[in-house]
């Protein structure tokens, strides 16, 4: 095989069809989208449009909501915290928070805070500052002799002050 025989597996790369450009070449004219009608036109979007009939969309109930005022956390597990204490990316000495946990490279960003889990298990004494905790790894903290701070959520700015 060489350089200059090395080609694409037929029917990798389509040609696109050149439309309205002469009778002779077979999409000229109305360019293959027959006479008249709103489909002919330029600018058309019937999406989701049934002819008159109530669209599916429309016809469904509506359901649930999503909250303005919703937190999102970031979820960590005991064993992955351990895991970084292990390969000497955390500090068990320091207070675990989350700029230390961004710092170490286990989260990417803070988002609205950390929320430990308790799969896995903790064998480090590590005192915890958080946004929120599991009854199972607050009880694991403490039982390796550690300590877990819940910290308050952070007032929303949309909140009227009263």
């Amino acid at each position: 095989m060489k350089l200059s025989e090395l080609a694409d597996r037929p029917g990798a790369r389509k040609v696109r069809r050149r439309v309205g450009r002469g009778i002779g070449s077979g999409k000229g004219k109305t360019a293959g989208r027959g006479v008249k009608g709103q489909k002919a036109r330029s600018g058309v979007a019937v999406k989701g449009f049934e002819g008159g009939q109530m669209p599916l969309h429309r016809r469904l109930p509506k359901r649930g909501f999503k909250s303005l005022f919703a937190r999102e956390f970031n979820e960590i597990n005991l064993g992955r915290v351990q895991q970084a204490i292990d390969a000497g990316k955390l500090d068990a000495a320091a207070t675990v928070d989350v700029e230390a946990l961004v710092k170490a490279g286990i989260l990417r960003r803070a988002r609205d805070g950390v929320r430990l889990l308790g799969d896995g298990e903790i064998k480090a004494k590590v005192a915890f500052a958080v946004a929120g905790a599991s009854k199972s790894a607050i009880a694991a903290v403490e039982q390796a002799g550690g300590s877990v701070t819940v910290l308050a959520p952070k007032a929303e700015t949309g909140e009227a002050a009263a």
